[in-house]
């Protein structure tokens, strides 16, 4: 374990041993830090925090703290953060509220650019990129492997699906399929994230299939409501799981509606 002189470390903190904590940092005494953490300096830890196994945190960031909501009263809530993040300069992340669960959950895998806010009682996946300045209000769902573009923000309560890309400066206030790709302010649907599929090895198999459906839920000329269409689709491309993962998504309720492509 390595600790600067110059950090501060509240009793009750629970620091494995290979923890490094640079200096001017401070960890309050509530704070978990697993293996081969690293708070390279000027980092303000609080709350009940845990960071997952080497996870590195830059200079200013602010985690753990207070939530940015009215409504909180003091209640005892959480902020878990998952193993190999990486979070940039001042970037913040909060704890949960007693109308969210009281929990916070970032995934492992992830970066965070400099200056992204997580809002409370957000829920984060694996392998989530949110570029320099994007932000998420509370309880917002983000699913595995969806990248959000620099200065983009997102609505409480709106859910992005996994592998989904939120295009940079956009204003997402409606729900976002799994692998789809927005932009806009207000976000609109632009069509499927063609490049993340690509990257991340998904067959041109899978892909026309997600073609045909999108086609068919979101282009098409077929009656009934949103969630007919997909069931439709979803019938159409039984075979293929991440049609089926569409499919549920736009079949599980929300607070919020859908993005959609603009019309005409």
């Amino acid at each position: 374990m390595t600790i600067h002189p110059t950090a501060i470390v509240e009793d009750g903190a629970r620091l494995a041993g290979d923890v490094t904590i640079g200096p001017y940092c401070t960890v309050g005494p509530q704070v978990t830090l697993a293996e081969g953490v690293e708070l390279v300096s000027h980092v303000a830890l609080a709350g009940r925090t845990s960071v997952g196994a080497g996870t590195r945190i830059w200079p200013f960031a602010s985690i753990g703290h207070q939530p940015q909501d009215l409504k909180y009263r003091g209640e005892e809530s959480w902020l878990e953060i998952g193993a190999g993040c990486m979070i940039r300069e001042h970037v913040t992340m909060n704890p949960g509220t007693a109308g969210g669960g009281l929990h916070t959950r970032v995934g492992s895998n992830c970066l965070f650019m400099m200056g992204c806010h997580v809002g409370h009682d957000c829920r984060i996946g694996d392998h989530v990129v949110m570029a320099n300045n994007a932000i998420l209000g509370g309880h917002v769902e983000i699913g595995e492997f969806a990248f959000l573009g620099g200065l983009s923000a997102v609505h409480q309560h709106v859910r992005i699906g996994a592998h989904a890309m939120v295009g940079g400066m956009s204003g997402v206030d409606k729900d976002v399929i799994p692998y789809g790709s927005v932009i806009g302010n207000r976000a609109e649907l632009g069509g499927l994230n063609l490049v993340g599929l690509k990257r991340r090895g998904f067959g041109r198999d899978t892909i026309h299939a997600l073609r045909g459906a999108y086609r068919m839920i979101f282009e098409g000329e077929g009656e009934g409501t949103l969630a007919e269409q997909a069931a439709r689709a979803g019938e159409a491309y039984a075979q293929c799981e991440a049609v089926r993962q569409v499919v549920a998504f736009i079949g599980t309720g929300s607070a919020r509606n859908f993005c959609t492509p603009r019309e005409g």
